[in-house]
C-alpha cells in the first residue's frame, strides 16, 4: 500500500503555484504528487544553498518555473517557494526567501520536540 505524504505549504507558495501558467500548474501538480507518492519527480535538483534535502522541481511549460520543497521529514512534504524563471540563475531573492523558510521551519520543529 502507497503512504501518501500531506503537503504543507508554506508562506505564499500555494498562491505562487497558482500564478503558474495553467500547463505549467498541470505539471508542478503531477511532479508533487510523485513526490507525495515517495517517487523522485522528473527534472530536479538538490538545493543545498538553501538548506539540507531541499529541491528543486524543475517545470518547462510556457516558460520555466520551479518548487523548492523539502520531503525528509516524516508528517509532510514542505514546498518552501515557487516563482517562475526568467534567467539562467535562480535569483538570490528566491534563494534568499526559502532559506528563510527551511530555517524557520527547522527552528519550529526543534521547539516542538521540546
Amino acid at each position: 500500500m502507497i503512504t501518501i505524504k500531506p503537503l504543507a505549504w508554506l508562506g505564499d507558495s500555494l498562491d505562487r503555484v497558482r500564478e503558474f501558467s495553467p500547463d505549467a500548474r498541470r505539471l508542478a501538480g503531477f511532479e508533487l504528487w510523485e513526490v507525495q507518492q515517495g517517487n523522485e519527480p522528473s527534472a530536479w535538483k538538490p538545493m543545498p544553498t538553501v538548506g539540507l534535502g531541499v529541491r528543486e522541481i524543475r517545470v518547462h511549460a510556457d516558460g520555466a518555473y520551479r518548487v523548492l520543497y523539502v520531503a525528509k521529514f516524516a508528517e509532510a512534504i514542505y514546498v518552501l517557494h515557487a516563482f517562475g524563471k526568467k534567467t539562467e540563475q535562480t535569483a538570490k531573492r528566491d534563494i534568499d526567501l526559502a532559506k528563510d523558510r527551511f530555517c524557520e521551519l527547522v527552528n519550529q520543529r526543534k521547539r516542538e520536540q521540546r
